[in-house]
């Protein structure tokens, strides 16, 4: 049983979506980060790669680091850029590239089933880089980068997937390696209702992606608890 819990998630405005679409923190070093950010100051990378903004001689773990993180963040905010919605919702998130096309559902997942083993790894994780995103964590009080899980495949699931794609999605844009991202928000409660329902048959997830991240997670989780 796998439990999934919508969220209201901070999302860009339609115009500024191109702008604000980054690869994650860790498939660029920070001078392709300066690059890509030098014209660009709505671009997801001032938060994900702050030192961007500072003396490239900086420490990338460094206190002023996930200070500037702070500040990038709330620059966006304020200036309108990104937005929070009012209600919890999953989000449905296509990405097609060629003849290859993969979708999956944006949620929350439990904590308690990553410490109990129901979200299975499968990678040893590094104390400096989990101690980094667990910095992060704390200092912008978001989580800024999804984990990639998987799970066997679920007719019901699939289902559901198909229903929810067929809505008008509120991104659509080509990126990158001429990737087209669709992008979808499904705040229907009946069809939220239906994923964790149908989640619930799934007995483990898996993580593909993101293993400091997810330990990360768990500490801060843990860490609050205390």
């Amino acid at each position: 049983m796998s439990k999934v819990l919508p969220f209201r998630g901070l999302l860009p405005k339609r115009e500024f979506v191109k702008e604000v679409a980054s690869p994650p923190y860790d498939v660029i070093d920070s001078d392709e980060a300066r690059r890509r950010t030098q014209n660009n100051p709505n671009s997801f990378l001032h938060v994900i790669k702050p030192e961007v903004d500072l003396d490239p001689s900086i420490n990338p773990y460094d206190p002023l680091v996930y200070q500037k993180a702070k500040e990038n963040l709330s620059a966006l905010i304020s200036r309108g850029v990104l937005y929070q919605l009012e209600k919890p919702c999953f989000y449905i998130y296509k990405q097609i590239m060629g003849n290859h096309q993969q979708t999956g559902l944006v949620a929350c997942v439990a904590v308690d089933e990553y410490l109990n083993g129901q979200i299975r790894k499968h990678e040893h994780t590094q104390e400096e880089k989990v101690r980094d995103r667990i910095n992060l964590i704390q200092t912008l009080n978001a989580q800024t980068g999804p984990v990639f899980l998987i799970y066997r495949n679920n007719e019901r699931l699939s289902g559901i997937f198909q229903q929810c794609t067929q809505i008008k999605p509120i991104y659509d844009f080509v990126a990158d390696h001429s990737v087209r991202h669709i992008f979808y928000v499904i705040d229907n409660d009946e069809l939220i209702q239906n994923f964790q329902e149908a989640f619930e048959e799934i007995d483990y997830l898996y993580i593909a992606d993101g293993h400091h991240r997810s330990e990360a997670a768990a500490q801060v989780c843990l860490l609050k608890r205390a």
